[in-house]
This record gives structure tokens, sequence and C-alpha cells, in this order.
């Protein structure tokens, strides 16, 4: 589960502590795991800063927090508030941005080159995937799995997003698929042919941002053409 942590500070050496932030982040470069930091100026207290520091998960967090440059850091810092900072740990429960970048990774994933990357961090055990163009949905990581794995023998491909809209615990993507026929596609020999669809698929996220379901809409049809699958039906 995401981790984030406020930190709540008065200074009025506040051109200090952005410099010493600086050092902190050049001496732990490569082995600090915050992953999105943001300091925020108090509108009607000029001295009053609130930073905000997002990871992966409290484990994380604590790793960061070990860090013996951190604990340096922190001792500086503390120096420099007028003040005692205070601390404020929250496990994000919901947060509709996570939602739609880790649907934009999983479009990166499984059309990357070689081998599949594990998908546990992006998809639940428990998915549901729903494909008019299957029989019936896929039901579980593992199903959905190889449902991916089909379509990488099949096809070198890209995704591009063009769209993305996300309310509540869902996000819909617009996409752009292109791909080029190097293996069998549901009985069709590699071509070689390029061929280029779009479509959208709206993806149901749970509380850790992983993708629990998904709704796809594509032209499979259009892509058959592309692949000369019904030529001999306009013949």
């Amino acid at each position: 589960m995401t981790f984030v942590q406020l930190i709540d500070c008065k200074t009025s050496r506040f051109d200090e502590m952005n410099r010493l932030m600086d050092t902190w982040a050049d001496q732990t470069k490569g082995k600090r795991t915050a992953t999105h930091n943001i300091i925020g100026k108090d509108r009607s207290d000029a001295s009053h800063f609130i930073e905000i520091v997002e990871f992966t998960s409290f484990d994380e967090a604590m790793r960061n927090s070990n860090l013996p440059e951190t604990d340096k850091i922190f001792r500086e810092m503390v120096a420099l508030c007028d003040e005692m900072p205070t601390f404020t740990d929250l496990d994000v429960v919901r947060d509709e941005q996570l939602y739609a970048a880790n649907i934009r990774r999983f479009f990166e994933t499984v059309a990357v080159q070689g081998e599949l990357p594990p998908l546990n961090s992006l998809l639940a055990e428990n998915y549901h995937d729903h494909d008019p163009a299957n029989e019936q949905d896929n039901l579980g990581l593992d199903a959905m799995c190889r449902e991916i794995e089909m379509w990488r023998r099949a096809f070198d491909f890209t995704f591009t997003v063009e769209d993305q809209i996300a309310e509540g615990d869902r996000v819909c993507t617009r996409w752009t698929w292109n791909g080029t026929h190097t293996g069998d596609f549901l009985g069709i020999l590699s071509t070689g042919r390029q061929a280029t669809i779009t479509g959208t698929t709206i993806f149901r996220c749970g509380e850790d941002g992983k993708i629990v379901e998904g709704w796809w809409q594509y032209d499979r049809l259009g892509l058959m053409g592309q692949l000369g699958a019904l030529d001999a039906l306009e013949n």
C-alpha cells in the first residue's frame, strides 16, 4: 500500500533548508526510496512549510529513514526550524492519479520485448477480464497472463495511450495498438503484415492500486481484415 509522510515545519531559513534537501538528494542518489516529493508554502504564513513525501509502502519509507544520510540531514533540518517539526504518517486508501499511472505501466509492460515481466504488481490475483472477442471471461491473473502471451507470440506490438479519464476507482483509456504479425494468431500463420487498431479499455482498481477488473472494446474484425483473413470472403 502506498505510504505518504507529511512533514510540517516552520522556518525563516527556507533557502538554507532547500539547499540542505538538495545535498541530501545528491548524497542518497540511487539509495533513497521516495517516489515523489512536494514542498508547499502556507499562503497565510510565509514561514510555514509542509513537505509531502510518497513511498510505495511503509517498509520502503522505513528503509529511507534508516539511511545514515537521512539521519544526519534530519538533525541539520531541525536546527534550521523555528520549532520542532511534526510528522503525520498516512496509508493511501485512494489515489486516482496512481490508478492512471499503474494502467499506463500495464500497457507499457505487456508490450516490452523479450520475456513478459511479472504482472503481480499491476494486476490483482483475482483479476476479472471482459473481452467480447472471447467466448469466456478470463478469470485470475494467470489466465490473463496466458491471454497476453497469446498476443505476444503472434505480434511484435506497442500501445500508445491517447487519452485517460479517471473517476472513482475506474480509469478509461483510449489507446492505439500497432503490431507486426510474426506468429500464429487464431490459426492465421505469420504474414509479416503491419496492423493498427484503436480501442478503449475501462479498468477498475483496488485500494492498493492494482487492477481488479477490465472491459475492452476494439475492432478485432478490422484486425483480421488487415491480416488478410477476410480476403476469401470478399472475393
